[in-house]
């Protein structure tokens, strides 16, 4: 069968358990030797060296413990990430382990093909107790149907430029949308602007989209209905494509942006607020013109046009955010699989994977030891107000679907100028998308 003619995963689930209980028992576990596992991973652009040397390390240790290789393949975008799902379901073959970020792990649970984790499995990595219990908060749809281990956690905030905040009279970091684009617009002169914008990054675009609707109460997906062609969303479009288009408060390069160039261009020193970013850029910050003339701030969570939030907002800081490792149902290696996690999951790893790209620790022991760190104490309140995406399905599908718009208007937005009218022809196009995956998941 061919991947085309896969237009849902939850569609699958009869074909994935199907194929996983003819996929064979499992040979792992008896000892490693001449065996090789599997593993699937985002690819790291911001630091590509650092984590070709940590996938060797982690190979190292791995085969040292249990005397099996490690081969790592990556993935670049979330449509090769979805792509990767839906062939290996499709075929019965593939990974061992998957490393997905949170918000695809419901898509992965719709289609059956990932283990159920139940007390053996917990305990075989260490027990769930080994978790901070907030990472756990999109592992399943409920506690007792569990697939997602979590690996990373990543509570999305923004950056400042301490000096130059300053410099415009600037007091504290907005707490609105609308605040911080009039502070944007008190920071733009000359060669300095307000905000970095990765516009063109496979995964930061519809972040915001989500961000600012959900604030204005509008979950986009309420029960099987989509809610994408909504006057909240439409308002964050305008909000996030304005501020390149009338506002004028980001530089015009940032259309060709993917998150890492945004993280370069803010560490210049040239720019008042960089607008999506994870611990992980702390590194290149610490590196760059910056260094020590930065802080971190929690994002807006009052939505654009308001100076409150409505009765029914949430206040969402971030989406729930990091990495679940999975364990297909399909595996041979299913012992394996599990001493890897145990592996990548254990204290000393998460510490030294968080030094290396500043993931933060879903190991609860190794994320305390970071309690005392006031430079992370924003994340910290980001991870507390952190909104899980919708347990559906659909979610993978309704994700690119909002990315689409935005990449839909690249083209627009390089020539200066994106009318309403194509915006909301775009996201009607993602409403049917986003619908017709509802209709389908199970």
């Amino acid at each position: 069968m061919n991947s085309r003619k896969l237009t849902a995963l939850a569609g699958v689930s009869a074909l994935a358990l199907a194929l996983a209980a003819c996929g064979g028992g499992d040979d792992g576990g008896e000892g490693g030797a001449g065996k090789t596992l599997n593993v699937l991973i985002a690819a790291n652009t911001q630091y590509p060296e650092e984590f070709q040397a940590w996938q060797k390390t982690i190979s190292d240790k791995f085969k040292a413990a249990t005397g099996a290789d490690v081969k790592f393949e990556t993935f670049a975008s979330a449509n090769d990430e979805l792509t990767k799902i839906q062939t290996s379901v499709v075929s019965g073959s593939g990974p061992d382990v998957y490393a997905v970020g949170t918000t695809f792990t419901p898509t992965a649970y719709s289609t059956g093909a990932f283990v159920k984790l139940g007390d053996e499995e917990w305990q075989k990595i260490g027990g769930k107790e080994k978790f901070n219990p907030a990472t756990l908060g999109i592992s399943g749809p409920d506690e007792q149907n569990q697939v997602g281990i979590p690996w990373v956690s990543r509570p999305f905030v923004m950056a400042y430029n301490t000096d130059l905040l300053k410099a415009a009279g600037i007091e504290k970091p907005a707490t609105t949308w609308d605040e911080l684009t009039q502070q944007a617009k008190q920071l733009t002169k000359g060669d300095q602007f307000g905000l970095a914008i990765a516009y063109k990054d496979n995964f930061d675009p519809w972040k915001f989209v989500w961000g600012m609707s959900v604030q204005a109460g509008n979950p986009l997906v309420d029960g099987k209905t989509a809610k994408l062609q909504d006057p909240t969303v439409q308002k964050a479009y305008q909000t996030y494509f304005g501020w390149l288009t009338n506002d004028k408060v980001v530089d015009p390069a940032a259309i060709g942006w993917t998150n890492p160039q945004a993280v370069a261009a803010f560490a210049k020193g040239k720019t008042g607020y960089f607008m999506l970013t994870t611990p992980t850029a702390i590194n290149s910050l610490e590196q760059g013109a910056v260094k020590g003339k930065w802080k971190f701030a929690v994002l807006p969570t009052v939505p654009p046009g308001a100076t409150s939030r409505p009765a029914n907002g949430i206040e969402a800081a971030s989406i729930l955010s990091g990495d679940n490792l999975l364990v297909a149902d399909y595996s041979k290696n299913k012992d394996l699989a599990f001493e890897y996690v145990k592996l990548v999951t254990d204290q000393e790893a998460q510490l030294d994977y968080y030094k290396k790209f500043g993931n933060l620790p879903a190991n609860a022991a190794a994320l305390q030891t970071l309690s005392t760190d006031a430079q992370l104490e924003p994340v910290t309140e980001a991870a507390k107000k952190s909104v899980a995406t919708p347990f559906t399905g659909a979610w993978a599908d309704i994700q690119l679907a909002l990315t689409n718009v935005a990449v839909q208007s690249l083209p627009d937005l390089s020539k200066g100028s994106l009318s309403p009218a194509q915006i909301d022809t775009r996201i009607a196009d993602a409403q049917k998308a986003a619908q017709t995956s509802l209709d389908r998941a199970k």
